[in-house]
């Protein structure tokens, strides 16, 4: 069985970035205003080792803002710390977030130096209209441009997209996703855009200028996404945005296709299209459908969703585990 994988996040703030994009107020998002001490650094590792199993695979993360953007010697001050629990061997690799237009041979040379094993691209969208847009400051072209050099150096390259930013479409967001499998993402995050209170967002949406997507259509659209993801093998590893108390609380947010279980949402819209075709079925009154073990709460869905659209059909539907079944095939018969 393959070790389960940790990653030990450390949240840096967005001090590295020169743009505001549209959506953006990384405060707010990541909870933090000033750079964490070294101490503190030291102290959220520990303490995420302590709980994590000792046989897992664990990667210091250092997320939330522009990580190449910040001081060198920040940089080099927080990547040491990480470096020297990897020359431990207590954990496996250092993970990054950063943007496209912050990433040259230069950075990638001292990153390797590090032992920094993953960098995390905010490509958000490979339409240059759309970035414009969203006030990204770089072009579709620098995400290809940093992607390349990152598989060049050999380190794991992950790519961040978000769904419904000002001027996107559907179609728009499907070919940002295979754009995506074309630079060879080894890992990727899907994100719908929220209004976040206080952003330029925020103004364009009370002044109508922009509406975001429905819950509805973030879903629809997220599961066309992930599913090409999939069909390429790369790693989907976030899908929506981590509910954060002030976005559980609604403090934080204006507006916007948030959820909590925003990812089991988009697994039941997938099995949703699938099991949808036995409602074209002739009235009987029992259907019995077979599915993979680990399919088995996406096939009947978020609060029985997929279920509860079949029983309007069949008098009763019955959901088994099969394990002979490979992914999200499946078998089914009326009775």
């Amino acid at each position: 069985m393959q070790d389960k994988h940790f990653n030990i996040p450390i949240f840096i703030p967005n001090m590295g970035c020169p743009h505001m994009c549209v959506f953006c107020d990384q405060k707010k998002i990541a909870g933090k205003n000033s750079f964490p001490s070294s101490d503190k650094v030291i102290s959220l590792i520990n303490k995420h080792l302590s709980t994590i199993p000792k046989e897992s695979k664990i990667e210091i993360a250092f997320f939330g803002g522009n990580f190449t953007g910040i001081p060198v010697d920040k940089q080099k001050e927080y990547l040491e710390i990480a470096r020297s629990y990897v020359k431990e061997g207590r954990v496996s690799g250092i993970r990054l977030s950063t943007r496209p237009d912050y990433i040259d041979e230069k950075i990638l040379t001292m990153l390797k130096e590090y032992c920094v094993t993953a960098v995390e691209l905010g490509a958000q969208s490979m339409d240059d209209d759309v970035l414009k847009l969203s006030g990204r400051g770089h072009t579709a072209e620098d995400v290809k441009r940093a992607s390349l050099m990152i598989k060049r150096a050999e380190i794991s390259l992950g790519l961040q997209m978000m769904i419904g930013l000002p001027g996107d479409t559907l179609l728009k967001t499907a070919a940002t996703a295979r754009v995506i499998v074309r630079l060879g993402a080894d890992t990727a995050r899907i994100y719908p855009t929220l209004v976040i209170k206080g952003t330029e967002l925020e103004r364009l949406y009370l002044e109508r200028k922009y509406m975001p997507l429905s819950l509805e259509e973030a879903v629809s659209w997220s599961s066309v996404v992930l599913q090409i993801f999939e069909e390429h093998n790369i790693n989907v590893i976030r899908v929506g945005l981590h509910p954060s108390e002030g976005l559980l609380s609604g403090d934080f947010l204006a507006a916007g296709p948030f959820h909590a279980s925003f990812r089991e949402l988009v697994y039941t819209e997938i099995w949703r299209k699938l099991l949808e075709r036995f409602l074209c079925l002739e009235e009987s009154t029992e259907l019995i459908i077979y599915v993979n073990p680990q399919e088995y709460k996406n096939a009947v869905g978020y609060n029985s969703t997929n279920k509860k659209m079949l029983l309007k059909k069949f008098k009763k539907v019955v959901f088994l585990e099969e394990p002979s079944l490979k992914g999200r095939y499946y078998g089914a018969k009326c009775n």
